[in-house]
């Protein structure tokens, strides 16, 4: 990105996991940063953050922290974005949304920018993330879905505990140490933090992400079905979502069963995985090779395998899609956008 524009950047939710992953992509990705703003609750300001060798001061997010301010990229949870992205905007800011505040919101583009890119271009001052489970099935689906089209997915997904953050991690952690002395544990934060019940995360699978909405389904569930849709265009496609939280740290795990429109040929379909932008196919079942959340973990590509046809549905797929939620399901897809947006500017 030589003799490019310069951009002041702002990363909201600095502190956090998504928050330190985005300025390390930015540092190791040489962005174009004039000056880089770390912003961060009124609890976290004040603390240091190393970028490119020097300290940067978090400071607390308010309105004006946003003047002068080219691109702000937000992760700092979904009330912190509807309380500032619109005093950015304001402000003259394009904001890239990683919360769920603006997804579905008609007027703001929802953007996987190896499905959609050509979406960016219509934003109104703010572009969306999407959910991380949504991310990595859309980024292997799309190609899918040009060649053959696609009519129904079925996806069951073993979501990693840093989806729910920092403190998630500790419980885990903590846990599986408890559970292995032989002690009892008292779970606090997992499935839902603000909810009265708890459950044990270690050694366990907890079929809730989110709180359950009335039709039975959970919100984390209704983001991948609606989500999808917006991202893919197509309001036909029947989508429906069972998420699932597991003990691993970093990286989601999704089991994915696909009806397409038109026959296939399965070795076509792998040579289309393999060859799309950001996929990795690991398909090798004679060498017991394919996607595992410890190999995808650290990593900016989503992993492909368990490549197969179904044996009831000759139309259908079945696939094991891997990433790690916290990169290409969080940060890295942020950056990504932020790169487009320099890169048009040039």
């Amino acid at each position: 990105m030589s003799n490019q524009k310069l951009f002041n950047i702002a990363v909201v939710g600095a502190t956090g996991a998504v928050g330190e992953q985005i300025i390390r992509l930015l540092q190791e990705r040489n962005f174009p940063i004039q000056e880089l703003k770390l912003l961060s609750s009124a609890r976290s300001a004040g603390s240091k953050l190393s970028f490119k060798g020097k300290d940067v001061v978090v400071q607390e997010a308010t309105p004006d922290s946003f003047e002068g301010v080219d691109i702000a990229l937000f992760s700092a949870g979904g009330d912190v974005s509807k309380a500032l992205v619109p005093e950015a905007i304001k402000r003259g800011t394009v904001c890239i949304d990683n919360t769920s505040a603006f997804r579905m919101d008609p007027e703001t583009p929802l953007v996987v920018p190896e499905v959609n890119i050509d979406k960016i271009n219509e934003n109104k001052g703010v572009i969306a993330n999407p959910n991380c489970s949504t991310i990595q099935m859309v980024q292997t689906l799309k190609p899918l879905y040009d060649r053959y089209g696609i009519s129904r997915i079925i996806v069951s997904t073993y979501q990693a505990v840093s989806g729910a953050g920092a403190k998630a991690i500790d419980e885990m952690l903590r846990q599986s140490k408890e559970i292995l002395a032989g002690n009892e544990v008292e779970p606090q934060i997992l499935p839902v933090g603000s909810l009265p019940v708890k459950h044990q995360i270690a050694f366990n699978a907890i079929p809730q992400i989110d709180k359950f909405v009335d039709n039975g389904f959970t919100y984390e569930e209704m983001k991948m079905i609606n989500e999808t849709k917006k991202i893919m265009g197509d309001e036909t496609l029947e989508v429906t979502a069972t998420c699932v939280r597991i003990p691993v740290v970093y990286g989601h795990s999704e089991s994915v069963y696909v009806e397409l429109k038109e026959d296939f040929d399965i070795e076509e379909v792998k040579q289309l995985l393999a060859g799309s932008p950001g996929i990795v196919l690991v398909d090798n079942p004679a060498e017991q090779q394919y996607p595992l959340a410890s190999d995808a973990a650290g990593k900016l590509e989503t992993f492909v395998g368990r490549v197969r046809r179904d044996l009831s549905n000759p139309r259908a797929l079945n696939l094991w899609i891997v990433s790690d939620n916290l990169l290409k399901g969080a940060a890295w897809n942020a950056v990504q956008i932020a790169e487009y947006i320099a890169i048009e500017q040039h």
